[in-house]
């Protein structure tokens, strides 16, 4: 990919972001956010508070699907991740869901009531993300369970293959969750 490009999609504030990798024999370096040139694409503006980085060694780590009380700008230093965004607001999207293949050269941009999720395809994942508001233990979250056939997420590893916590694994059905007020 030799130009930044920001697109949307069909739930509303959830971006694909194309990342500029810039290769040589060494290996590669991205500008993983660039506020200015991300905002002359249409990104809306975002302060951010709080990096944070999650590291996966095997291939199939699922987590989520967590809608947290900040939006998220996710990107990979490392390996590649399947992605699955559930919009958890109130109104027409309320369930939709939308996925990507998540690698060093692309990123999302999930707004605040939309859950986000990720399943690990390759071992070594390094999942960064950048959050506009900070982490505090008293944090409202929505979850639901990842592998609720009602989602239709079609999940590259199955839920009998996955490594998931027992949280994640005791999650409520998108049935029993109240769209958010966001």
């Amino acid at each position: 990919m030799s130009d930044l490009r920001v697109s949307q999609t069909s739930i509303p504030g959830l971006l694909h972001v194309d990342l500029v990798l810039h290769h040589d024999g060494r290996g590669w370096f991205k500008e993983a956010f660039q506020r200015a040139k991300l905002e002359a694409l249409g990104f809306p503006p975002f302060e951010i508070v709080q990096s944070n980085v999650s590291y996966n060694a095997e291939v199939g780590v699922t987590r989520g699907i967590h809608a947290e009380p900040w939006d998220k700008f996710i990107s990979l230093a490392h390996g590649r991740a399947y992605a699955a965004i559930v919009d958890l607001r109130a109104g027409e999207s309320f369930g939709r869901v939308e996925t990507f293949e998540l690698h060093p050269g692309n990123a999302i941009f999930v707004p605040r009531g939309c859950g986000n999720s990720y399943q690990t395809l390759t071992p070594d994942v390094v999942y960064s993300y950048l959050v506009n508001e900070h982490w505090t233990p008293d944090a409202r979250y929505t979850l639901i369970q990842a592998f609720d056939p009602a989602l239709g997420i079609e999940w590259p590893i199955s839920e009998d293959k996955a490594i998931r916590s027992d949280k994640d694994r005791g999650h409520p059905p998108l049935s029993a969750i109240a769209p958010t007020g966001v």
